[in-house]
């Protein structure tokens, strides 16, 4: 979005040029409307197709949970408030606000309550290693409806498809160094597209931060909001010097050349492991506030959707053929904590095993009578990302519980854990029933670095980190951990 999302706290002398420009190219318009949702990724003659989704499902399903995250809440945690942008809104993975409508689109709707709160939705790959290869070209597409509403009924309204550096994640402070590519965003129902980097020191640098380096234009033929249009994203690796392009329904608008900045500023957003994808509609906030004053108003209208056709990565030239690794990759990344002490694939059953009380201490940050389940040996490429888990605990009825969780690594099973990460507990209710402990309770904190497992071994460690009563774990098919490796 070039929400910087992280970025966006100062942008008005951009935007102001930039709404000059979209105005002056009104006379851009060009062939007629375009297509209605397809549910399908086209075929592009001469590139490599790497990952994509086409978003098929039942209506009201939530996206691919082997493609996709859901971030839920006003900021990452330990990240800046209201995602460093002033944007309003809480993102939920509520089905009213994120899902699929049955005819091969996502449908992300940003909804607002009686007592005038916003609510709407963010998701983002849990692949973080999409990457131009050395003397090739990456491509990003998504063909999108932006939320059909316009006038003083869309203020506010900030629908987004970017990508941000991989190594972002679980540090969230390192913007804009690590690189933001705004594929397309929009505000307040302008037929406008802007396209934006984002680079370098914050504020200044090679790319004005916080405003970035961009450029918009009208949507070609059928406006932004009524029609579903093209936006594509290239990082061409094979030219000299080398270039990021930015096209709307294969019209490029803007382009930025490595020789626009210094050496490093350039490597540190392109020499690390890639870059994820986002998707979101935000409410309110630094851009749509610079054009149109304070954002929402009393006339905005909630309930119109951003529609996503398909969102697809391709490659051309250079390595897109990853050589064969040895010994060849084995095991799994997504992680199902099952009975015995393994982990590994799910289970056809639900099972369940005790976390041992902490008996009135505080152990936080400590391993205490863990419940402890192990992988391996497993050969993955590691992709950039970070531990994602979703754990089903249940504390009963016992008041003050608090569950905590480890995640090791030993990337060549040399019983050497290379890296270790020891995640915020999690404080159940004393109500019966399950309650999901997930990574977004952040970091307490982390040893050691990433790197490739050859024959390593993952460790997982739960237990009561506070409380006077045991407590019960999902294991079988319930709780997992997605480890950051292909």
């Amino acid at each position: 979005m070039s929400t910087s999302r992280i970025s966006r706290l100062s942008r008005t002398p951009l935007i102001t040029a930039l709404t000059a420009l979209a105005v002056a190219l009104t006379g851009l318009l060009a062939l007629g409307p375009a297509s209605p949702a397809s549910g399908a990724v086209p075929p592009a003659p001469d590139w490599n197709l790497q990952w994509s989704d086409d978003f098929t499902g039942p209506n009201r399903s939530l996206p691919s949970s082997a493609n996709w995250q859901i971030d839920t809440g006003h900021g990452y945690p330990g990240g800046p408030a209201n995602w460093g942008t002033g944007e309003i809104q809480n993102y939920t993975n509520n089905p009213d606000n994120v899902s699929l409508d049955g005819g091969g689109n996502l449908r992300i709707t940003p909804l607002r309550d009686g007592a005038g709160n916003w609510t709407s939705a963010r998701i983002e790959t849990h692949r973080a290693d999409f990457k131009a290869p050395a003397g090739g070209t990456l491509r990003i597409e998504g063909r999108i409806q932006m939320p059909n509403v316009t006038g003083d009924a869309a203020l506010g309204y900030w629908p987004a498809f970017w990508a941000l550096g991989a190594p972002y994640r679980g540090n969230y402070w390192n913007w804009p160094g690590i690189g933001e590519f705004d594929i397309m965003e929009n505000v307040n129902g302008l037929n406008s597209v802007w396209g934006v980097l984002h680079c370098g020191v914050n504020p200044g640098g090679p790319c004005n931060e916080t405003s970035g380096l961009g450029a918009s234009r009208t949507c070609p033929g059928a406006s932004c909001q009524s029609a579903f249009h093209t936006y594509r994203f290239e990082w061409d690796r094979s030219a000299s010097p080398n270039a990021l392009r930015w096209y709307v329904d294969d019209r490029l608008y803007h382009s930025v050349n490595q020789n626009q900045m210094d050496a490093g500023t350039w490597a540190d957003m392109t020499e690390h492991a890639g870059y994820f994808i986002l998707l979101n509609v935000a409410i309110g906030g630094a851009f749509p506030d610079a054009l149109a004053g304070k954002t929402p108003t009393a006339a905005t209208v909630p309930g119109r959707p951003m529609l996503v056709d398909y969102v697809a990565v391709w490659t051309r030239g250079g390595g897109t053929t990853p050589p064969p690794t040895d010994p060849p990759p084995t095991g799994s990344s997504q992680l199902y904590l099952r009975g015995g002490g393994a982990a590994g694939d799910a289970t056809g059953s639900v099972s369940t095993v005790t976390l041992a009380s902490a008996g009135g201490a505080n152990h936080d940050g400590t391993p205490h009578s863990p419940q402890v389940f192990t992988s391996g040996p497993l050969t993955r490429a590691y992709n950039g990302g970070s531990t994602q888990f979703d754990l089903f605990v249940d504390a009963g009825t016992t008041v003050a519980n608090g569950q905590q969780v480890r995640v090791s690594y030993d990337r060549t099973g040399d019983g050497t854990w290379d890296r270790t990460e020891t995640y915020h507990y999690f404080a159940t209710d004393p109500v019966p029933g399950y309650e999901h402990y997930t990574q977004a309770r952040g970091l307490r904190s982390a040893t050691g670095t990433h790197g490739d497992l050859t024959n390593g071994r993952v460790r997982i460690e739960v237990w009561n980190a506070i409380g006077n009563g045991g407590s019960t774990l999902g294991t079988g098919n319930q709780s997992s951990v997605r480890i950051p490796f292909g």
